[in-house]
């Protein structure tokens, strides 16, 4: 699989007017805007090797997102210290205008920046000439993504933006899928700057960047982890969870990632450092050396990581081992013949959603809703929510003729329902939910599962109710329900969630269907009848330890494997 810029053609004038809308945004949420602390770029740059002990003034370092300098202003400082040692008496002009290069799409955030480089190289002792000039080198205005860049780089570090599909408009967003073969599926925009930020390292060229740690397990980030796996050596993984690393709280948890551009080797590890500069000095020191001290305890090593598109396992290794020797036994949740899926989307709730009783349509034009709301407890408690079914039974939409109260009730919202992505799609269909509704799914016993949860929260339902999108449920033909619900509520899911999951602010991990679906688990025809009963019967009271030692039996869990999973110290 080969990847890379697709296409260097000029961008079109609706590419560039969609460039100039962001960078004249005011908002920093379309713009990605975090700003990191300077413990933790001092960090960062030591990770890569760029300090003053070396020639930086030979080596050429990119910054594809300055922003307000968080990095730029250490860089240029480590720059000029290791240049005057190397150089005391050398010319500015001639032995670092291309030592950096660096670009920033805001237009004021690059005027303020821009501004305060040249103050901070006269502060230096720089003449005001040769400052502005060398500021005029270093630093350009535009989108990284498409902008020219000359020759390679021994250095890309920085924090690049985190920008959803969303806030992007339409015609930049294929412009930059046609270049980049990364940006799949739901990627936000740090996924192809990091792409195009490997492809522009020299041989042996180091890249350094804190940023979201999605890309790594999550399904958006697959050619982005086969580009890394293919062509690069992930040397470092910081875990930056519950870390202060950013002047302001973000929803995902950050990690540090340094990648270069060398044969592939032993990934080091190390997690949740405290943020003052002593630590982490000492931290970098430690990942950087030759050999691990045997009497570390804040890094380890891990010797395969990468493996083409697959998700990273950073977890501890005894975990990791665990992880394997299941994934190698057993079949997948789904082979195991069970069904993983996510509730209906409608696109405009207000419309299609509301009191059961209360929605003037047909009988057969409605059904009962479940929401994170009715199961809070861990049990069905129904709130009385309905949901609008705009669909025959044969997939297509009914016609409204045949319906007037639906036809009533839908004209009186069509406002609303018309104005949908989908709807405008193909306005014949303008009363559509954007997911189709499947009444036999209501009936169907299910269990249901919110997507974000600090532990697993999996409720039975017997079949009466219909799952609103923010509820994943799994069905089966094969496995009996409530013995399946004792495996998911069990430590060896919560362990394939947190090894397949990205954690969230606040410590909740997502149980989505593309984590859930990494779950294996035995044939039920391979569970005797003892287990099923124990397994059942401990769902059905809810008795977690009760759930765990039956899982342990139902996989065949050693004494020490157990105790990886802290079963044993309840």
């Amino acid at each position: 699989m080969t990847l890379g810029i697709l296409n260097e053609a000029s961008p079109s004038e609706a590419v560039l007017a969609a460039i100039n809308a962001l960078a004249l945004s005011t908002e920093h949420n379309s713009r990605g805007a975090v700003f990191t602390r300077r413990e933790v770029v001092d960090f960062i740059l030591d990770l890569t090797g760029y300090t003053e002990d070396r020639p930086l003034h030979n080596k050429r370092l990119l910054e594809p997102s300055f922003g307000n300098g968080d990095f730029l202003f250490p860089i240029i400082e480590r720059l000029l210290g290791a240049w005057r040692k190397a150089k005391p008496h050398g010319d500015p002009l001639d032995d670092l205008s291309s030592a950096i290069r660096a670009v920033e799409l805001h237009h004021d955030t690059f005027r303020r920046t821009r501004t305060a480089v040249v103050e901070l190289l006269r502060s230096e002792g720089l003449a005001a000439h040769t400052a502005a000039v060398l500021a005029d080198h270093w630093l350009s205005q535009g989108d990284f993504l498409l902008t020219t860049l000359e020759n390679e780089f021994d250095f890309v570090v920085g924090n690049p933006p985190y920008i959803r599909q969303e806030l992007i408009p339409a015609p930049l967003l294929a412009e930059y899928r046609s270049r980049y073969l990364t940006m799949y599926d739901r990627a936000d925009i740090y996924v192809p700057f990091i792409e195009r930020s490997l492809w522009v390292l020299s041989e042996g060229g180091s890249l350094g960047f804190i940023c979201a740690d999605r890309w790594m397990k999550n399904r958006y980030g697959g050619p982005l982890r086969r580009l890394v796996a293919e062509r690069f050596h992930l040397k470092v993984y910081v875990d930056m969870v519950d870390t202060p690393a950013f002047h302001s709280s973000v929803i995902a948890y950050p990690a540090i990632t340094i990648i270069s551009r060398e044969k592939r080797g032993a990934t080091r590890i190390a997690r949740r450092p405290t943020i003052d500069r002593t630590t982490l000095t000492s931290l970098a020191t430690e990942l950087r050396a030759q050999k691990l001290t045997a009497d570390t305890d804040q890094v380890r090593e891990i010797a395969t990581i990468t493996n083409g598109s697959e998700p990273w396992l950073l977890g501890a290794d005894d975990q990791m081992t665990l992880i394997r020797r299941l994934e190698g036994c057993f079949p997948s949740l789904e082979e195991a013949g069970c069904k993983v899926g996510i509730g209906v989307a409608t696109g405009a709730d207000k419309a299609f959603i509301g009191d059961f009783d209360a929605l003037d349509v047909e009988q057969d034009r409605k059904l009962r809703l479940v929401t994170t709301k009715d199961i809070i407890s861990g049990e069905v408690n129904w709130q009385g929510q309905g949901v609008i079914n705009p669909f025959a039974e044969s997939g297509g939409l009914v016609n409204l003729d045949e319906y007037p109260r639906l036809q009533h009730y839908l004209e009186a919202r069509r406002e609303m329902i018309a104005s949908r992505h989908c709807a405008q799609k193909d306005p014949t269909k303008w009363y559509r939910t954007i997911d189709r509704i499947i009444p036999a799914l209501a009936i169907k016993p299910k269990l249901l599962i919110p997507d974000i949860k600090g532990e697993a929260h999996i409720v039975f339902e017997d079949g009466a109710l219909y799952p609103h999108h923010n509820l994943y449920f799994v069905t089966s033909d094969d496995w009996e329900l409530r013995a399946l619900q004792a495996v998911l509520l069990s430590i060896v899911t919560r362990l394939f969630v947190e090894t397949y999951s990205t954690k969230m602010r606040g410590g909740f991990f997502r149980f989505q269907a593309q984590y859930l679906r990494r779950l294996r688990i035995p044939r039920w025809m391979n569970v005797p009848n003892s287990l099923r009963r124990d397994l059942a019967e401990a769902a059905t009271k809810r008795d977690l330890h009760a759930c765990n030692s039956a899982v342990c039996k139902l996989y065949g869990l050693t004494l020490e494997e157990q105790s990886t999973l802290g079963v044993n110290k309840s």
